[in-house]
């Protein structure tokens, strides 16, 4: 081979690992994170535990903002998006939570909650308006999901459809009338591990037909 050849050769292997380290490289020089795959979702689905018990670490605006912005990647019928997202990150909001709400009481130990609200005036109209529950409901998952992988904890607990739980929070955050409280989200970095339940029961699955 003659000596062009041979330098040919070495500047494609040279431009070869030159490329490969700008792929795996960011803006910064830091290492890009992986793609998020089937099975890391799976992964964090199947981790995703009710956390009631936190540390006084606080939340910060981004990792709140994040979470919402999980909750308004949900599906939503017809694409209405007919939510409202309120994040607390007060102390005397978050305790009032804990003491005037019967299911919400881990929300004075908690360092912010975000609740999950129907908007009404963005929904459907007729029997087509009730669709706002399952879009709230969709983006509530989202949130938990979110607040699993990025290492809080977080619980579900219910307001809508318990009308005295729905006027408490409605007199206490001053909603509007065609705002409705569906649930809060009282959430933290958790004080200790917390073990997910295995609900997986093949006898619940029917194939094709009842």
């Amino acid at each position: 081979m003659k000596f062009s050849g041979i330098l040919n050769v070495v500047l494609i292997v040279i431009l070869l690992i030159v490329g490969v380290n700008m792929f795996s490289k960011n803006d910064s020089g830091d290492q890009v994170t992986p793609d998020r795959s089937a099975s890391s979702v799976s992964e964090v689905i199947h981790r995703r535990s009710s956390v009631r018990d936190y540390t006084t670490q606080k939340v910060s605006k981004e990792i709140l903002e994040e979470l919402v912005r999980a909750g308004m990647a949900a599906p939503s019928a017809m694409n209405k998006q007919p939510w409202a997202f309120i994040i607390v990150d007060e102390r005397e909001i978050l305790d009032a939570f804990g003491e005037q709400l019967p299911t919400s009481a881990m929300a004075k130990k908690a360092e912010a909650a975000i609740l999950v609200c129907g908007d009404l005036e963005k929904a459907g109209e007729g029997w087509l308006q009730q669709y706002w529950i399952q879009d709230c409901s969709a983006a509530s998952q989202n949130i938990l999901l979110a607040i699993t992988e990025l290492g809080l904890g977080g619980v579900w607990t219910s307001v809508y459809p318990a009308e005295d739980r729905m006027e408490k929070v409605a007199k206490m955050l001053n909603l509007p009338e065609h705002i409705v409280p569906l649930n809060i989200i009282p959430l933290g970095y958790p004080s200790q591990p917390d073990q997910p339940k295995n609900k997986w029961k093949p006898e619940n699955i029917r194939w094709n037909k009842w």
